[in-house]
């Protein structure tokens, strides 16, 4: 017997988990291993109306692997997503409304996220997903062969500049304190799937004319992100969503940034690095 009942939210990612409460979550054995590789197939697993506190939350994340862990906020297992000038971390929250993989330009990427509604917005603010082994998996033969050479250089710089395009010196400082990291364009997992590697963050491809990378990179992502292709999801207060992270790019959409919306994050760490 499947140890998970799903419905199927699109035709390229995502589904719906109809059988699992908040008791299954915490203290159901086989639960975790079905989770993740619900999650390997899928993508995006969907929990209606959990209604999770920030201490369940952890301890489920807990359950599916090790907690990045993020000291300026209270639970240091769970990240606020929201405009609140007290959140540490606002000035950046601005840059999901593009597609981007978390972690980017990290040495080992975050495996996934589970993020939870806490208040929403009363227009906009969803979160919209694509999957970039489906945007690997749709190259042609040729461009398989030449992406497979190709290396794109990853910034923080990069995202932000798409939100503060004149940035202050300040700005810039802070900016370049942060790694770079270099990917290949094509990412070979362990499991034998391929997937690409895009999203605001990438600065350039390395050795080609910037323009010419630029447009590359642009039109991969249009083709990955085309609307019969993207799961975009309306929240609700008390939604979890858990989201692979190494096979998906992700993006918030736009809202009155001077209406409250929060939404609480946990990550996994990451095992596998961009290769």
């Amino acid at each position: 017997m499947p140890t998970i009942t799903t419905a199927e939210l699109s035709e390229n990612v995502g589904v719906e988990v109809l059988d699992v409460d908040v008791d299954r979550l915490l203290h159901d054995d086989e639960l975790p291993t079905a989770l993740l590789d619900a999650l390997e197939r899928y993508g995006v697993l969907l929990f209606r109306a959990l209604h999770l506190d920030d201490e369940t939350q952890a301890a489920f994340g807990a359950r599916l692997g090790e907690l990045v862990q993020f000291p300026k906020y209270a639970n240091p297992n769970v990240m606020e997503i929201s405009f609140d000038p007290n959140n540490p971390n606002a000035e950046y929250f601005a840059s999901n409304d593009y597609w981007h993989i978390d972690g980017a330009m990290d040495e080992i990427p975050a495996k996934a996220s589970l993020m939870s509604a806490h208040v929403v917005s009363t227009e906009g603010g969803e979160t919209e997903f694509a999957s970039t082994y489906a945007a690997y998996d749709t190259l042609s033969d040729a461009e398989k062969r030449r992406f497979a050479e190709l290396r794109v250089v990853h910034t923080f710089e990069a995202i932000q500049r798409l939100t503060y395009p004149d940035p202050t010196p300040e700005q810039i400082a802070e900016w370049a304190t942060r790694a770079v990291r270099e990917h290949p364009l094509v990412w070979e997992h362990e499991s034998g799937r391929r997937s690409l590697v895009f999203g605001a963050t990438t600065a350039r491809i390395v050795g080609m004319d910037p323009a010419e990378g630029k447009a590359l990179l642009a039109d991969l992502e249009q083709r990955a992100t085309a609307p019969d292709r993207v799961l975009r999801h309306d929240w609700s207060v008390g939604d979890l969503v858990i989201w692979d992270n190494r096979g998906l790019v992700h993006r918030a959409c736009p809202f009155d940034r001077r209406q409250p919306r929060r939404m609480h994050r946990s990550t996994l760490v990451g095992d596998e690095p961009i290769k």
